[in-house]
């Protein structure tokens, strides 16, 4: 079983959306109209998933955001504090909409749109008013749900601290050298990782010799590639590790690399090795995608020993 020494505490910056998941059988074709069968109202965005994550693995997690002032921004933050989700740094902002991610799911994969709301407004200033609350964490995650100065200021306000440092580029938008840098661990999927790296991957061949190169232009940071049903490859300057994930039964992928980082975060802010973090992490990963939902999908302990 695995034993947790002291309770980690954990901020997250990133967005909280109202997932609007929409259930049928195959994708329309461009111009085509087809029936759903289903629709749910699910509480979501990147940065709220993986603080629910944190917090349902036992991390003290607080989380810095926004809401609309409408139906769907009260539900969320319910619905966080029932999660044991610290709301105090969530602005809720009246004459805003609430940011919505449209999921389109069919029993094989899933696309996604998203509308920001709120969570555009985030600001280099609103994040600063919270630094306090960054710079007594054992972590700082971020995603790029939220505009890019919102993040690089939350980035740097955790460095100058001595907090280590989570970015997941997703969804993958452009990035200065000196950004990518100020993570400690940097997380993108395989197509994000393309994208960083300007080129195809078409082989684990390549992907590995682009995480080498990575590694050495990032001397100082763990690169994190999370490969789906494959698992992960971890890039450090020992050299590359592979965690293949486990076979399971896949109901919904949503939040899959939402868990994977939570507990990714969960694991570094308990102060454990990779070798001890990483397998955990691909399990999380691999038990969200057993239940509908992404954060009714996230693990405790528990689900994972």
């Amino acid at each position: 079983m695995t034993i947790v020494a002291k309770q980690p505490k954990i901020s997250v910056a990133g967005s909280l959306n109202m997932d609007l998941v929409l259930k049928m059988q195959r994708m329309p074709k461009v111009g085509e109209t087809v029936q759903g069968d289903e629709i749910h109202y699910i509480s979501g965005g990147k940065g709220a998933n993986q603080a629910v994550g944190c917090a349902r693995l036992g991390a003290e997690v607080k989380m810095i955001g926004a809401v609309g002032g409408d139906a769907f921004g009260s539900e969320i933050m319910e619905r966080m504090r029932n999660f044991g989700v610290h709301t105090e740094a969530i602005s809720k902002l009246e004459g805003a909409s609430t940011g919505t991610a449209t999921i389109m799911h069919t029993s094989e994969d899933n696309c996604i749109v998203i509308v920001p709301g709120a969570n555009g407004h985030n600001t280099a200033e609103s994040i600063a008013a919270h630094a306090e609350l960054i710079r007594r964490s054992d972590v700082l995650i971020v995603q790029l749900e939220i505009p890019m100065p919102a993040v690089e200021t939350a980035l740097r306000i955790a460095r100058e601290a001595g907090v280590r440092t989570i970015l997941n580029p997703a969804p993958a938008l452009p990035l200065t050298e000196e950004q990518i840098a100020m993570a400690d661990y940097f997380t993108p999927n395989e197509t994000e990782f393309e994208l960083y790296c300007g080129t195809s991957i078409t082989s684990e061949e390549q992907l590995f010799e682009r995480m080498t190169a990575w590694q050495k232009q990032y001397p100082e940071q763990t690169l994190i590639v999370t490969r789906g049903k494959h698992g992960i490859s971890c890039a450090t300057a020992d050299g590359i590790v592979t965690v293949p994930a486990p076979i399971v039964k896949v109901v919904d992928t949503t939040g899959a690399g939402d868990s994977f980082n939570a507990a990714l975060c969960f694991g570094i802010a308990s102060g454990w090795s990779l070798d001890q973090t990483l397998p955990l992490a691909v399990k999380a990963a691999s038990y969200s995608v057993t239940v509908f939902g992404a954060q009714d999908g996230m693990p405790t302990l528990q689900n994972l020993n």
